[in-house]
């Protein structure tokens, strides 16, 4: 594994995606020694962070009658409605205290568009809306990106899937991601990654190096 030109992608390790969290998935913390040490292999590290107005259109509390896990019609397609989680400014939208890598460079905010949901790092989700990272890692040189975090079938599949189309070579670190596997939704992610040439690997073909 050659870590030249290699960005490692963190997504959304934060108190509300972890237990005890509003969002919570079962076990993630447990994923966050592994994703400290991955980190210092890489000399470009991006984190993402869920960054959501108490308005958004994602949450289920915001649609009269609806409750969470429903599904809606939006302009841009079917919209999974959520629990209210990573509200901007609040406890549950934190980093989690034990990531622990200070040398990451770049913070992207991603899902404080109101009226847009956002998953992936790179697009929210109208597939029109950038976030600016791929430009900042092109300007970095980067050419390979490496995803670990939470929720392996959502955010981390759509930031892996977005990172190939857009022309990074892409590998998800499975052992370092966590999923909520709702609905059989875990192999569907898997078998739409690697169906576009997503690399599925695991951390000590990393720290083995």
């Amino acid at each position: 594994m050659d870590l030249q030109h290699s960005a490692l992608i963190v997504v959304d390790i934060q108190n509300g995606f972890t237990p005890g969290g509003h969002l919570a998935v079962a076990n993630s913390d447990q994923i966050i020694p592994l994703v400290n040490q991955l980190a210092e292999k890489f000399q470009h590290v991006v984190l993402t962070q869920d960054w959501h107005p108490a308005n958004h259109i994602s949450f289920a509390e915001n649609h009269a009658g609806k409750q969470p896990f429903e599904t809606i019609q939006l302009d841009y397609g079917t919209q999974v409605l959520w629990p209210s989680h990573c509200v901007q400014g609040t406890h549950d939208a934190e980093l989690h205290p034990d990531l622990n890598i200070p040398h990451a460079q770049l913070i992207i905010r991603k899902g404080w568009h109101a009226e847009i949901d956002s998953y992936s790092a790179f697009l929210e989700a109208d597939q029109k809306t950038t976030t600016g990272l791929a430009g900042y890692l092109r300007e970095s040189g980067i050419e390979k990106v490496y995803v670990v975090g939470i929720a392996t079938d959502f955010c981390v599949a759509w930031t892996a899937m977005d990172a190939v189309k857009l022309g990074f070579k892409t590998y998800v670190i499975e052992d370092a991601t966590a999923a909520i596997d709702l609905n059989g939704s875990l192999q569907q992610a898997w078998a739409a990654m690697q169906g576009l040439g997503v690399y599925r690997i695991q951390a000590n073909q990393i720290l083995a190096e």
